[in-house]
């Protein structure tokens, strides 16, 4: 608990001071705190992509259609699926689910199965039509 109290903490005080960044020598702040958050989701993403083509491969129709299907199709259809998974990624998750995944890799395991399990079908659906 003490874990997520301060992760929170952290997140507001670098939102904040983002905030009362200005021009001047200010904007180096507002660069590295705007750099380490693309970062962030970046490796959230990356994380993203991973477990939903792990995801993919476990599904029996998943099994059963890659049969009729080259390798290259095969990659085609997870790039397409996966990318999608991890483009909805980010309206998913709030930025102190972020701040924890960051400070917590069990915390970030179980917020990435949540996220891909949520789009997965979806996704899925939409590229298989």
């Amino acid at each position: 608990m003490k874990k997520y109290l301060a992760s929170t903490v952290m997140l507001a005080t670098l939102v904040l001071a983002g905030c009362t960044t200005t021009g001047g020598a200010n904007t180096t702040t507002g660069n590295a705190i705007g750099t380490a958050n693309e970062i962030g989701m970046n490796v959230f993403k990356s994380a993203i992509d991973n477990q939903c083509r792990s995801q993919i491969e476990k599904q029996s129709a998943w099994r059963i259609a890659s049969v009729a299907m080259t390798e290259t199709q095969q990659e085609a259809v997870k790039s397409n699926v996966c990318g999608c998974v991890s483009e909805q990624a980010p309206q998913q998750v709030t930025l102190v689910e972020l701040g924890n995944a960051a400070i917590d890799s069990q915390y970030r395991t179980q917020l990435v199965a949540k996220v891909v399990a949520k789009s997965l079908q979806s996704c899925y659906a939409s590229f298989t039509k």
